[in-house]
């Protein structure tokens, strides 16, 4: 029996972001109250504004206030993201939630690094959880992320990749999972890999994107060593070497996989990366918002040593 109030409200922290501004809208739209955290407060159309910032716990109770479930996005960029959110979900626990969702990343399991350590300690301190483990996102390539950009100003997606292939997902299927998995009293607990119908490389990326938008587009690989010099021109070297160490792992057939878990949470298949581009290109659907669409491809990762 779950201990879910029908009367409390969704906690979504990160609601300006890539799946939390599409989980809040989801969830309004079922007629659910939702209070959207972000570090501006942003007013969000039938949500009850939150400010929200991992980096000030004076915020957190105030927070929690009235919520019974808890969407979690980490904090962008931190290598350690346990010691910001386990005071959090301490406080948050206390308050009354019983139900929290965590974003995490297929690169990561149970007790890894970073998100990993979240996800480990989840069980110990909710009733009712589960962990959402998407793959890399397919709105890497349509929105603000660098990718993205570099395909709209040079035609080229740059990675460490190789030839690689990974089951880029939907963040519009990980936002209704989302849903399933904080309103749901059939929901498990569980730990859930998150990823498209096909595992694409790059290549099959640049190939659809030039077909979509009548421009050519094309993957230009990187070895490990040149992908972590440009990323740390942009971030700090051991979040760069993470990220380029990601690539790496791709090359290597870590992300070869797709799963069943949109399917079987929603009851309806997952969308495929033609149809999303067509869909996001067109401007139907609408942008991402917020600082975590330019990492949405992987919240957290593995901790690396810096380049060189």
């Amino acid at each position: 029996m779950s201990t879910i109030d029908p009367a409390g409200a969704t906690l979504v922290i990160g609601a300006t972001g890539t799946t939390g501004r599409r989980t809040a809208d989801r969830l309004i739209a079922a007629g659910h109250r939702v209070r959207a955290a972000s570090r501006g407060a942003t007013p969000l159309p039938g949500a009850e504004p939150v400010r929200f910032d991992w980096y000030d716990p004076s915020g957190f109770d105030a927070a929690v206030t009235g919520a019974d479930r808890v969407y979690l996005v980490p904090p962008i960029g931190d290598p350690d993201p346990a010691a910001v959110m386990l005071p959090f979900l301490d406080r948050a626990r206390a308050a009354g939630v019983r139900r929290a969702v965590l974003l995490s990343s297929s690169a990561i399991a149970e007790g890894g690094p970073a998100v990993g350590q979240v996800h480990r300690a989840l069980p110990g301190l909710f009733d009712e959880w589960a962990v959402l483990r998407p793959s890399w996102f397919m709105q890497n390539f349509t929105g603000t992320h660098a990718h993205a950009d570099s395909i709209r100003t040079d035609g080229e997606i740059l990675t460490a990749a190789g030839s690689g292939r990974v089951g880029f997902v939907d963040a519009d299927d990980i936002a209704a999972v989302a849903v399933r998995a904080l309103t749901d009293d059939r929901a498990p607990d569980a730990d859930l890999v998150l990823t498209g119908p096909r595992a694409l490389s790059h290549d099959d990326i640049a190939a659809i994107l030039t077909d979509v938008t009548g421009r050519p587009v094309v993957h230009r690989p990187l070895t490990y060593e040149a992908m972590c010099e440009r990323l740390a021109a942009a971030i700090p070297p051991e979040f760069a070497a993470m990220l380029a160490g990601m690539d790496r792992a791709i090359a290597e057939g870590a992300e070869d996989r797709t799963t069943d878990t949109v399917l079987r949470l929603t009851g309806r298949p997952p969308h495929g990366f033609r149809a999303v581009a067509e869909r996001e290109l067109s401007g139907r659907a609408e942008p991402a918002a917020g600082a975590a669409a330019t990492t949405a491809a992987h919240p957290d990762g593995p901790t690396g040593a810096a380049c060189g």
